[in-house]
């Protein structure tokens, strides 16, 4: 992999490290510890993502029409300033407000980092993608095995850490990027059209936002485990430490699991049907999650679901690459990157309604009828691109 693949990977790794000892445990420390209802912690976190929607789209367009050292150096910043604050003080109203500003923040920062891994490294195809997948996930095994046992001491030394490691991401940024611009190749190729433009570009966006419905709607139904199911496992007994080890499980099976990834891969080499395969393993997660009981039921369907998502996560990403045309990559990063965001705003404050007017039981029923919706907007969103070509022919 070049050195800048290298380095987006390290840096991910401590970013989403030190994110994930606080964000699997956000709707339990609103619940839990202050006190809030779920469809209050699920309003927050919407509020959170709300913003990381905001910061995904300045930040893919920044990356396209400015720098992208200077948008990724901003993004972190703005996150580092919110988490040094938080430390100090982590009451309801300024834990809300820094929670939105570091959503706002880290959605500057993601899709720069998927951008440049697609444009420092355009023969690497969705391997470029996986990387920082990978990296991400790494990041969030660790934070959660480790934020877990600091959560059971005390939630203040948390906060702490969460300051600590975006602290070192942002140095990281500040000295070892220095030379990012340079690296930006703007001739990020496409498979789908060869020019950009309004005429050619839509047919591409249309096929962006058909792909993005059924990403949106997995993030809606993969959003309930940081927290409806995260609340609900502490409600039938399973310990806080247990909790956050299943995203440990989450984490290093995916960085350990990419051997036999690679496998499975190679002999799917179509997108589209790697997606199908990990859609239809998300159904059987979840069909697991609505008789679990204990935490073995709770960590085999981690289990399922991790290998799902292993299949579509990276899939996603590396098609709005396939489909951006020259000069848009910056952008439709930054689309694919909200809509994962609005899945996980949405999620949250919708399952906790649901769990609160109702039971968990029926919101396992509702997921498992929405992971149908997916298939089909799969399977429709390249049509308009074949007929494009068919003309053109």
């Amino acid at each position: 992999m070049p050195k800048y693949i290298w380095l987006l990977v390290i840096a991910t790794t401590i970013n989403i490290t030190g994110g994930s000892f606080l964000w699997p445990l956000n709707t339990i420390y609103m619940h839990n510890e202050l006190g809030k209802t779920l469809a209050f912690a699920g309003f927050i976190l919407m509020f959170n993502q709300g913003a990381n929607i905001v910061g995904n789209l300045i930040g893919g367009i920044l990356f396209d029409k400015f720098s992208a050292y200077k948008t990724i150096l901003f993004g972190t910043f703005l996150s580092m300033s919110a988490a040094i604050f938080l430390s100090f003080n982590h009451a309801i109203l300024p834990y809300s407000l820094m929670l939105i500003v570091i959503g706002f923040g880290s959605g500057i920062t993601g899709p720069v980092m998927f951008a440049m891994a697609g444009s420092v490294w355009p023969e690497g195809g969705r391997r470029a993608f996986n990387a920082i997948y990978v990296a991400q996930n790494l990041g969030v095994a660790l934070g959660a095995m480790i934020g877990g046992l600091v959560a059971s001491v005390s939630f203040d030394y948390i906060f702490i850490s969460n300051a600590a490691l975006f602290v070192v991401f942002f140095l990281i940024v500040l000295v070892a990027f220095r030379g990012m611009d340079a690296e930006k190749d703007r001739r990020m190729h496409t498979t789908v059209i060869e020019q950009s433009g309004k005429i050619e570009d839509k047919p591409a966006f249309i096929a962006l936002i058909s792909l993005s419905i059924g990403f949106f709607v997995v993030w809606v139904a993969y959003s309930q485990w940081q927290s409806t199911i995260a609340s609900y496992t502490q409600i039938i007994g399973v310990p806080l430490e247990q909790y956050s080890s299943l995203w440990a499980i989450n984490g290093f099976l995916i960085v350990l699991g990419q051997p036999l990834l690679k496998l499975v891969t190679n002999k799917i080499t179509a997108m589209k049907h790697q997606i199908y395969v990990g859609l239809g393993i998300f159904i059987v997660s979840f069909v697991i999650a609505t008789f679990a009981k204990d935490f073995t039921m709770f960590a085999t369907a981690m289990v399922i679901l991790t290998i799902a998502e292993m299949l579509v996560w990276p899939a996603i990403p590396t098609l709005a690459n396939e489909l951006a045309p020259h000069g848009r990559a910056g952008f439709y990063q930054g689309f694919i990157n909200s809509v994962a965001a609005a899945g996980r705003m949405i999620g949250p404050l919708v399952g906790g309604l649901v769990v609160d007017l109702f039971d968990i039981q029926l919101l396992f029923y509702l997921l498992l009828a929405l992971l149908v919706i997916p298939f089909f907007t799969t399977k429709l969103y390249d049509k308009g691109i074949q007929v494009e070509q068919a003309t053109e022919k």
